[in-house]
């Protein structure tokens, strides 16, 4: 009987015909749904507005705290109550994703003017989430003000919200570029966008500079807003890539947080990490670290630790030995500290997403103004018409104030009274109603006064308020006013550093100072680099400066002036050649003692080096040659190319008989001439191309014969256009002379060479001998440094000419049993 019932009941289903069916091909209704899904995504989810750079939900929570009335002069309200609000009137979505994104509006790692003003736990840059709505509580920022300014006096448009029982405006006011300020993350459905924060005081005087001049490009633009400014801070290479960005819309920019390298009092290097890149965990950044040194794929951290309160701090403490500079790039490169930021400004314009130029977002918003300030002018004007209606009324009313009282005393009632007003005297409804309300008090003298002050100053404001709407160039000034007076309330200085230099050029030169400073090189193998400042110039026979913290019987051997990006050649006794950076060389006080050169030359043990030489920039050119000298007189000309890049274990550059040193290695072109002198107080001087140019192997030739115990000090390049120099030359006891260069006549090498300066056990044996161009004279400083460490600065015309086979004068006061050991001329 069941089943027969079922049966009766199926076939009576299928007589009725299907009713609000529409049948339909399943692939057309995918496209034609989700299209509509697509879009609604895009217009209603996740895309700003270019006029006021909000996302829907960001819009509604600002426009609800704005009706609890929560100012940023009013007291905090708990969060779950704004969020409870934003939901139930306006975003009917998860309260979850609405906390979230009031969260991120209170951070400032995220929004570089939070519009929210938190208190409690709104998360963390390492990732730590908000606390529960119901723990904290929040208000507007100042600057949200600004965004809303002006919503009530019929400035935007408005639309009934998603239950049809309120109304909400669909764009804010904003008088402000916030779309650049706080800039905007978000993917939606096919595309996406991604736009950087901006400095207020650069993204406003920009927007004043396209008002002024409408024709302006990028360039003009880019003079007042220099690129991003996160609100983590951190440096953004690259200004081509920035300008190539705002053009189009698109493009990626290098970003890098800030670090530096510090030493402490025991010569320890850290590395201080001050910044990061924009949306960089930080936890995540100090976990990968940790990572690499765990791997031991990063080499050289001792310890790693996070001390940052409201600032960051990361110090990456170095194991002794360890370069910083390597370990710092290492870092750079492997982790988080350098991010590539994508530039993708789209945006909403006119609810159809667009790529947008800078130009064309400033272009937009300077639009959007237009509109708001006409809007809120007629407004204002209709507001100031109708006061002024009322104001003429109430004057009329008090110049025949006994007959209005009479007609008023005479009416049964109000309405009966506001229609004798209007019949005898001819006032309008809203003028007898004012009239009417008027206390007795405006009766007296003064208050007359005032009214009539009300209604003159009313009639100029309406004046005013027309001539401001006849003239789009005074809208356009109201604009600017409003620009210059948003800066001085809201503007403040640039968090992120903008580097001119190309992306692929960021190296360890990104960070070092192109400047001047000294080499110092011990006998002991200590080496350092400091300022060339640290050295007071003193007259001659000064005591000097004491320098060093040299052990028992090291001694300075090179003082070198260079420039910190420049590549610096080495040069050992064993005739090896090795090479590094100016920088890479570690810094230190006048003081201080340097590190020891085997921490970064692959020295063999007992091997010295006894030449340092700055590369020239001439590299490339085919005549530069490098002319080496030994102790027992052999020389070796090569060329300047075999040392362009020397690898790090080394390059032989000259082979040495047995019991020979290599003592000097210098550059120079053709029809240079050389100068070898010796410690008895010989020299020597010849062509270069007495020397042909051999293989690096080579052993080379000899250029001067050298008598019993004597030995070749130095060897120096006359320059082919500096033939009128002089020879400095300086004795272990301090004793100095210039000589001219004339007075030593042109030899062949191998000669045994002529007296170049007497030397007794008064002078001591000569320790140097170096040529001086006639240009550095009057302006060139002699630096001469003793064993002990003893320095003395002082000008070179100072230093008296004399004739070859003179001893010099004293330049130096010397302590007991000290020495010279090394001179320098600046």
């Amino acid at each position: 009987m069941a089943k027969e019932e079922d049966r009766n009941q199926k076939n009576n289903a299928e007589k009725i015909p299907h009713q609000n069916v529409i049948q339909q091909d399943i692939s057309s209704e995918m496209k034609e749904s989700y299209l509509d899904y697509a879009m609604s995504v895009i217009t209603s989810r996740a895309l700003p507005d270019v006029r006021d750079g909000l996302k829907p939900v960001h819009r509604r929570i600002l426009f609800t705290m704005h009706q609890m009335g929560l100012a940023a002069s009013a007291k905090f309200r708990k969060s779950a109550a704004v969020i409870g609000d934003v939901m139930g009137k306006y975003h009917p979505h998860g309260d979850t994703a609405l906390y979230d994104a009031m969260a991120k509006m209170a951070q400032n790692f995220s929004y570089r003017y939070p519009l929210v003003i938190g208190q409690g736990n709104f998360g963390s840059i390492d990732g730590d989430r908000p606390a529960a709505m119901r723990y904290t509580e929040a208000k507007m920022a100042k600057i949200s003000e600004e965004l809303l300014r002006d919503l009530e006096k019929e400035t935007v448009k408005w639309r009934p919200n998603y239950d049809n029982t309120k109304k909400e405006p669909i764009v804010l006011p904003s008088a402000a570029p916030n779309i650049l300020l706080n800039g905007t993350l978000g993917i939606a459905v096919g595309m996406a966008t991604n736009i950087a924060p901006h400095n207020l005081t650069e993204v406003c005087n920009a927007t004043i500079e396209l008002i002024d001049n409408k024709d302006a490009v990028t360039e003009d633009l880019m003079r007042h807003i220099k690129g991003p400014d996160f609100p983590t801070g951190g440096i953004i290479f690259n200004h081509k890539d920035i300008h190539h960005a705002y053009s189009g819309g698109k493009g990626g920019v290098l970003t890098r947080g800030e670090a530096e390298i510090v030493e402490d009092k025991k010569e320890n290097f850290s590395i201080i990490i001050t910044s990061i890149p924009y949306r960089v965990n930080k936890s995540d950044l100090l976990i990968k670290i940790a990572d690499l040194v765990k791997d031991k794929k990063l080499e050289g951290i001792k310890d790693l630790r996070d001390e940052s309160t409201k600032d960051i701090r990361v110090v990456v403490e170095l194991k002794s030995g360890v370069h910083p500079q390597n370990v710092l790039n290492y870092i750079y490169k492997h982790t988080q500290l350098e991010e590539t930021f994508h530039f993708n400004m789209v945006a909403l314009v006119d609810g159809i997403p667009q790529t947008l130029s800078l130009k064309k977002i400033l272009e937009e918003f300077i639009s959007h103004r237009q509109i708001i300030v006409r809007r809120r002018t007629e407004f204002d004007l209709r507001k100031a018409q109708d006061r002024e209606h009322i104001l003429i009324g109430l004057k009329k009313a008090l110049d025949q104030i006994d007959k209005i009282i009479k007609t008023i005393k005479a009416s049964k009632d109000a309405p009966s009274a506001r229609g004798a007003l209007m019949k005898e005297f001819k006032f309008s409804d809203k003028q007898a109603e004012a009239i009417l309300e008027m206390k007795l008090q405006k009766l007296a003298g003064l208050e007359r006064k005032k009214i009539e002050d009300e209604l003159k100053a009313t009639q100029e404001l309406i004046k005013n308020l027309k001539e401001l709407l006849a003239s789009p160039k005074k809208i356009l000034t109201t604009i600017k006013n409003e620009l210059k007076a948003i800066i001085e309330k809201y503007g403040d200085e640039r968090r992120t550093k903008i580097m001119k230099s190309e992306a692929k050029l960021i190296s360890e030169e990104d960070l070092v100072p192109d400047e001047e400073s000294v080499l110092i090189l011990t006998s002991g193998g200590y080496i350092k680099r400091t300022n060339p400042n640290e050295y007071k110039k003193q007259k001659r026979g000064g005591v000097g400066v004491i320098d060093l913290n040299t052990k028992e019987e090291d001694f300075v051997t090179t003082f070198l002036t260079a420039n910190t990006h420049s590549d610096i050649l080495f040069f050992s006794d064993r005739g090896k050649a090795y090479q590094m950076k100016m920088y890479n060389i570690p810094e230190g006080r006048r003081a201080t003692r340097g590190k020891s050169i085997m921490n970064f030359l692959s020295l063999q043990q007992g091997e010295n080096i006894t030449s340092v030489l700055q590369f020239p920039k001439e590299l490339k050119k085919d005549e530069l040659s490098l002319m080496m000298v030994t102790k027992n007189g052999t020389a070796k000309k090569v060329s300047a190319e075999n040392f362009y890049e020397v690898r790090k274990s080394g390059l032989l550059a000259i082979t040495l008989s047995k019991n020979d040193k290599l003592i000097s290695a210098s550059f120079l072109e053709k029809d240079d001439q050389v100068s070898v002198a010796t410690t008895k107080g010989k020299a020597i001087r010849f062509k270069s191309s007495d020397i042909r140019k051999m293989g690096r192997a080579a052993a080379g030739v000899r250029v001067i014969k050298l008598s019993k115990d004597d030995f070749v000090i130095s060897a120096d390049i006359i320059k082919k256009d500096a033939f009128d120099a002089d020879i400095l030359t300086i004795s272990e006891a301090g004793y100095g002379k210039r000589t001219k260069i004339k007075e030593y006549k042109t030899q062949k090498r191998g000669g045994s060479g002529i007296k170049t300066a007497k030397v007794t056990t008064k002078t001591g044996n000569l320790i140097a001998a170096k040529i001086i161009e006639n240009d550095y004279i009057n302006d060139g400083e002699l630096v001469a440094m003793s064993k002990k460490g003893q320095v003395i600065r002082l000008n070179l015309k100072e230093v008296p000419s004399l004739g070859r086979q003179t001893q010099g004068v004293r330049i130096m006061r010397l302590r007991d049993s000290d020495k010279i050991a090394a001179l320098i001329c600046l």
